[in-house]
């Protein structure tokens, strides 16, 4: 019975970062992150934009805008 050798497997490091903000602010982001992070390597990330239903901030109570 022989073993192959298993092929040999890179991962590279990773990062999440989230960041909510007001819809008329999402274009200047996306654009700022995507400029401070690519590197033109793969890996580089991908940015995914959602929309949130709505936001509260615990501890004062302040909803929606306000909690951002």
């Amino acid at each position: 019975m022989s073993h192959a050798a298993a092929p040999a497997v890179s991962f590279l490091p990773k990062i999440k970062i989230e960041v909510a903000v007001r819809s008329d602010l999402v274009e200047r982001i996306v654009k700022a992150i995507a400029s401070a992070t690519k590197a033109g390597q793969i890996g580089d990330g991908k940015i995914l934009v959602l929309s949130v239903e709505s936001a509260m901030r615990i501890r004062t109570g302040e909803t929606d805008l306000a909690a951002l």
